[in-house]
């Protein structure tokens, strides 16, 4: 990961998520100039990445072992309830 790839100039493909090990993400932006990067986003864990960080950030095999999260880790993680809209009754409101 993170070396061009094939000698092209381009980033190597991302295979799986740094952080859980899912082959399922999005690709979220792309570079201006056409293939030099693009930002990804698991579809699972919810992890970002650009395709040009370090392979700490970008690459299963080094990502830091204290980080990596497990399917398990992910399901039995707390709940985090969803901002609330903005009332209409509240100073700022009518927005």
């Amino acid at each position: 990961m993170n070396t061009t790839h094939g000698g092209t100039g381009q980033p190597a493909p991302t295979t799986v998520c740094p952080r859980c090990a899912a082959a399922e993400f999005d690709e979220l932006a792309v570079s201006p100039v056409p293939g030099v990067w693009r930002v990804l986003r698991c579809d699972r864990c919810l992890y970002s990445w650009r395709t040009t960080e370090p392979a700490r950030r970008s690459s299963r095999a080094a990502y830091p072992e204290r980080f990596r999260m497990s399917r398990r880790d992910i399901d039995e993680a707390p709940h985090l309830p969803p901002v609330p809209d903005i009332r209409e009754d509240t100073p700022g409101g009518d927005r």
